[in-house]
């Protein structure tokens, strides 16, 4: 080969990494952030008291979904729903054990997939739930091993230098102590997030940062200074404090997550200090985004990066005479679902429905990486940009009984439609009906009344039904009771 070859031949290949470099530099970075148990109870979803300036300005930003909801109000369920982009029933994982790569050990997960096209995908805090799981958390869907991901909420106790400030709480789970942010798990994982976003800003290689925060989750320990921003006698009460008229007993669960297995009476006193507790969590949580989102501007790095935000599933406290999740009702369906894209502007909010499911197919099309077959969910890119105002008629949730169980019992499917939350609770075992929900939201926005067997709503159902069947798949045929006929 002669020397002319050669220097042809090196200066071919100078310019084809300088490509393959220019092309890294301008792909989309994502920052993918994930709080648990949090409801939509945020000042840019109009909550009346929840100080959240942080996701304010994010959502003011990007894209406020209004109507967004899980795929089953528990985090193993929800959360592998979401990486994956299968519904449970496809992932046949509905508890706290089952890990996805069980039943399906070959799925590409969402950050895999994008560490499979090059990305540096990194994992700090709560983003699979893995706890009570065989394998922790995901180790394939990460560049690097997770940090911080693999623990319990029970485990998350106050770390300080010296003796211990003392609890001003006392309601059951409940704690409030003058400690600051980095004495609990999410203001550390905060501090590994900025050392990871500042190592990001040095290399040229695109990133997938998942960034998992434990709070609001039970227990609620936030800092005492965030407590202190709030007046406990201001708290609100449940829209609907009893259990809704004529909804079936299958419904109901036990609240055993704040209780254990021996509930005992809750004063007044004790549910609102659980109420302020859930409130100063979600401002401490707020606070360590606002920390995430001020370090991607300080290093330049907004232009370049896609941000999203989202919640497990939602949480009651108290509404339904329920506390904490795993029912079916909209409080623990809904979520907030924030997602702000890098220079171009996007639509304020929209009220299309729209599930988690629906990320996986999101960021990658927004990114622009080539698309995967296997995720169940649609881009919601279309809606974002303004081209279409929905793109689905129902949003799925599913949840069994007992809600934390050894045998089912019944699996409750549940579509959210524009108007309504029509649910049905079926036997496993035959696929016998063993009860019915149905809660028009124009008029009982709060669920506070089931009215499946009010003669009024007799033309909605069999529509309802369809669409149940069309997102629940393949069933046998067993008819309606004569009560909700």
């Amino acid at each position: 080969m002669s020397v002319r070859t050669i220097r042809h031949s090196f200066t071919l290949a100078l310019v084809l990494i300088g490509v393959m470099v220019g092309e890294a530099a301008d792909r989309t970075n994502v920052l993918f952030i994930a709080a648990d148990d949090l409801r939509c109870d945020l000042g840019c979803y109009g909550h009346p008291l929840a100080i959240t300036p942080h996701l304010d300005k994010l959502a003011a930003r990007g894209t406020r979904f209004d109507r967004a909801y899980c795929a089953q109000a528990l985090c193993n369920p929800s959360r592998s729903s979401l990486m994956t982009g299968r519904r449970p029933d496809t992932l046949r994982l509905y508890n706290l054990t089952k890990h996805f790569r069980d039943g399906m050990p070959d799925v590409v997960t969402l950050p895999e997939h994008f560490k499979n096209q090059g990305y540096f995908t990194q994992n700090i805090g709560k983003i699979y739930h893995n706890w009570r799981t065989s394998e922790k958390g995901d180790p394939r869907s990460w560049s690097v091993p997770a940090v911080m991901h693999y623990d319990s909420h029970r485990r998350d106790t106050p770390q300080v230098e010296g003796e211990l400030p003392r609890n001003f709480a006392s309601a059951i789970r409940c704690e409030c102590r003058d400690v600051p942010d980095n004495a609990y798990f999410d203001g550390r994982i905060t501090d590994l997030s900025l050392t990871a976003l500042r190592e990001r800003a040095e290399s040229d290689q695109p990133f997938f940062l998942a960034v998992g925060f434990w709070k609001p989750h039970l227990p609620f320990n936030a800092p005492k200074k965030y407590w202190d921003m709030y007046d406990r006698e201001a708290m609100l009460a449940p829209e609907c404090d009893h259990w809704p008229t004529d909804t079936p007993r299958i419904a109901w669960h036990n609240s055993q997550e704040l209780w254990g297995k021996k509930p005992a009476p809750l004063s007044d006193a004790d549910a609102q200090e659980l109420r302020h507790g859930y409130l100063a969590a979600i401002t401490y949580m707020d606070a360590q985004v606002g920390r995430l989102l001020n370090e991607l501007d300080r290093l330049g790095l907004t232009d370049d990066t896609l941000v999203v935000f989202w919640s497990d599933h939602g949480f009651q406290l108290g509404d339904h005479t329920l506390w904490c999740k795993t029912s079916n009702f909209e409080l623990d369906a809904r979520v907030p679902m924030i997602i702000a894209p890098p220079k171009k502007p996007a639509t304020a909010s929209s009220e299309a429905l729209v599930e988690l499911l629906d990320l996986y197919p999101t960021i990658v099309d927004l990114c622009q990486v080539p698309t995967i077959d296997g995720p169940e969910g649609v881009s919601l890119r279309p809606l974002m940009e303004g081209q279409v105002v929905s793109v689905k008629d129902a949003a799925l949730t599913q949840h069994p009984r007992p809600a934390y169980y050894n045998d089912m019992e019944a699996m409750g499917h549940s579509v959210r439609t524009t108007r309504f939350r029509y649910t049905e609770w079926r036997d496993p075992k035959d696929n016998r009906l063993v009860g019915v929900e149905l809660y028009d939201h124009q008029s009982d926005p709060a669920e506070t009344k089931n009215v499946a067997a009010d003669k009024t709503y007799t033309s909605f159902l069999p529509s309802l039904r369809a669409t149940l069947n069309e997102l629940r798949g393949p069933f046998t045929d067993v008819a309606l009771p004569e009560s909700a006929q």
